[in-house]
């Protein structure tokens, strides 16, 4: 019995390699439609930096999310899985994490700025986003005008970050390595407010209504898809199945599932005076 199984795992075993030298395969990467080449066989391996709710947050033993869905898009395009990598944020945000092969692309809430498009490709926006303060409900605190001497918490090596260092004039600006962090310590009263992006603070302030967003300030900001430089090819791809994600609706399908609310904003649309 035992042989016979051996024997007829044969022509099995024959068809994968055949398949899996059709694909392109060169030791661990591999090339997938379009002509993309992956730093892993078989997968679109996203990296990320865990949680930012709604984009990219754990659920049992799954991440799950806004960006997370986006992404499956263009994996289902290239005929591929995505597999996702949880790393430090100022990895995402140098480029290493793209430059060194450790990702094909970084899906991480990320804003698309000159300082990171110096370092790596980005893909068309895919999100339209502001800086948000959050405090605890009836904090007389309603924006940075009069915060010297206030604890204002920003996230490591984000534009949020940027922000508070240059807006919260006196204020003792306290770092946080992410964004639960950042959004417990408003919430404990460990400091007075935080600032970060509006998505996630409205996302945190739904179940916890002993915190509140008090303002926005308009930075114009817009999230993109990190990619190796020079990966012409992915790029391509992502931005393929982005504007195609608009027009046969499941852009919108998506934006409802994780805010709650159709999308006022879609990639494609004109940017925001």
């Amino acid at each position: 019995m035992a042989r016979l199984k051996a024997l007829a795992l044969i022509p099995a075993l024959a068809l994968a390699a055949g398949a899996l030298t059709a694909c392109g395969e060169e030791g661990g990467q591999s090339t997938a439609a379009g002509g993309v080449q992956l730093v892993a066989s078989g997968k679109l391996t996203t990296c990320t930096h865990l949680p930012y709710q709604p984009f990219q947050v754990k659920q049992g033993d799954k991440i799950v999310g806004f960006d997370v869905d986006l992404v499956d898009l263009v994996a289902k395009k290239l005929g591929v899985e995505q597999s996702i990598v949880d790393i430090a944020f100022e990895n995402i945000e140098s480029g290493e994490a793209m430059n060194t092969g450790q990702c094909d692309l970084a899906a991480a809430g990320m804003t698309i700025n000159d300082k990171r498009k110096a370092k790596f490709a980005f893909s068309d926006p895919y999100f339209e986003a502001s800086q948000a303060l959050l405090v605890k409900t009836g904090s007389p605190i309603k924006d940075l005008s009069n915060v010297a001497g206030k604890k204002i918490g920003v996230q490591s090596a984000t534009t949020g970050a940027d922000y508070g260092k240059e807006k919260a004039v006196g204020a003792e600006i306290v770092t946080f390595d992410d964004l639960a962090l950042l959004e417990q310590a408003v919430k404990s009263g460990q400091i007075d407010a935080g600032i970060n992006d509006n998505g996630v603070l409205y996302d945190f302030v739904k179940t916890n209504p002993d915190t509140t967003v008090v303002t926005e300030f308009k930075t114009n900001e817009f999230y993109g898809i990190g990619v190796k430089s020079g990966n012409t090819a992915l790029v391509n791809q992502v931005n393929e199945v982005l504007k195609a994600s608009v027009a046969d609706g499941s852009y919108a399908q998506i934006y409802q599932k994780w805010f709650g609310k159709a999308p006022t904003w879609q990639p494609g649309s004109p940017a925001a005076g």
